[in-house]
């Protein structure tokens, strides 16, 4: 159940220039759609909106809790250890928004001798100046601030995090429509923008689509991302490297490859608010659930190809499992014993960060590594 008026619209100028667009040249897929309200050069809502912290949009983990940035510096220097502690290696993160996490996890790998000194710290966003909000915190270290996955430095081994940054790749929807599957997008009526299916199929294939999946039925829609970051990550990294991914979405490890999840998840925040996706384009964050099973998939199929050796897939795990293993509940007490007039709110951080009703089961932790590293730190 909605809890915000579906027929709410703004026009923004981000809406305005959208309008005049659709009026140009047609509907636009969702796909597209997305892609524009979260990096259009001018209005794009990355590139202008604070949207992490109590002045923006949402929450993240690391703004929950400094344990989480925590364990995954430690995280981080156990695989560099694991590599074989390389005298010069990437430390990347992908979206980091104010820069928390990698404030923590500096703090944290601190204790790690030779980690720091070895690691050339790359930020990748195209928020940059999320990013100038605190650097203050960071300026101990030479930072790499990059807009581009393709602009990171494929000169040494890599360790990549990224928390809450696979679910802002853009997704196209799909809606059963008699025989066929055809892109859903977003279009005009009486001026105002609306979601309509695009008038072209868009599967090559219905019938197989429809013999692996019987139970979809007239109006049924279901999404795939857009995967191409990750692919133009891998082209980025050489051997050996290490990624970890976190992020809310679902898997299913019993599920086939040809299964489709049904359902549409693509939401819009502003001001901690949910609203409908098309109300304020340029001035909502636009997210949707991250298919682990598709995800898995990617870092497999971009393995078979080839290009930067031979990968394995840790994982996935629930984000309580992941963070579990690490040993938050020890850090945590810890830390409540060094402060314990805060001893309240940090525990109340670190249950919001495990509950098994909210982001402990719906967050996910995936790895990926290079073939000749052991499995990543918590996915044992």
């Amino acid at each position: 159940m909605t809890c915000y008026d579906p027929e709410a619209r703004r026009d923004t100028p981000l809406a305005l220039q959208l309008k005049q667009q659709i009026r140009d040249a047609g509907p636009i897929t969702l796909c597209d759609y997305m892609r524009i309200c979260l990096q259009d050069p001018v209005h794009g809502y990355y590139r202008h909106k604070p949207a992490i912290g109590g002045s923006g949009d949402f929450i993240t983990a690391p703004e929950i809790s400094q344990t989480f940035g925590e364990l995954i510096g430690l995280w981080a220097a156990v695989v560099w250890q694991q590599m074989g502690s390389p005298s010069r290696f990437n430390f990347i993160e992908l979206g980091p928004g104010r820069g928390t996490l990698m404030q923590d996890a500096i703090r944290a790998a601190h204790r790690v001798p030779g980690f720091l000194q070895a690691a050339n710290i790359v930020l990748v966003d195209i928020a940059r100046h999320q990013i100038e909000l605190n650097s203050t915190a960071l300026a101990a270290n030479p930072i790499l601030r990059l807009e581009r996955i393709s602009d990171i430095p494929a000169d040494a081994p890599a360790i990549v995090v990224a928390n809450e940054f696979l679910d802002t790749c853009p997704v196209q929807q799909f809606q059963v429509a008699g025989a066929q599957c055809v892109m859903r997008g977003v279009g005009l009526a009486d001026d105002r923008l609306i979601f309509m299916t695009m008038p072209r199929a868009a599967q090559s294939d219905d019938a197989s689509l429809f013999a692996a999946n019987p139970g979809l039925s007239e109006g049924g829609i279901f999404e795939a991302q857009d995967w191409t970051v990750l692919h133009r990550l891998a082209d980025r990294l050489r051997d050996p490297w290490a990624a970890l991914f976190i992020d809310y979405g679902h898997y299913d490890p019993d599920r086939c490859m040809d299964k489709v999840v049904t359902g549409d998840t693509l939401q819009a925040v502003r001001g901690h608010r949910y609203e409908h996706p098309l109300t304020s384009p340029g001035e909502a964050d636009l997210t949707c659930q991250v298919d682990f099973n598709d995800a898995k998939l990617q870092f497999e199929t971009i393995s078979a190809e080839g290009r930067r050796g031979h990968l394995v897939v840790d994982g996935p795990i629930t984000q309580a499992e992941f963070l579990g293993r690490l040993g938050i509940v020890e850090r945590g007490s810890r830390l409540m014993s060094a402060n314990p007039g805060k001893a309240a709110e940090i525990e109340a951080g670190i249950m919001r960060l495990m509950s098994p009703q909210g982001m402990g089961a719906r967050f996910k932790a995936i790895g990926v590594r290079s073939l000749g590293l052991p499995i990543l730190p918590g996915f044992e």
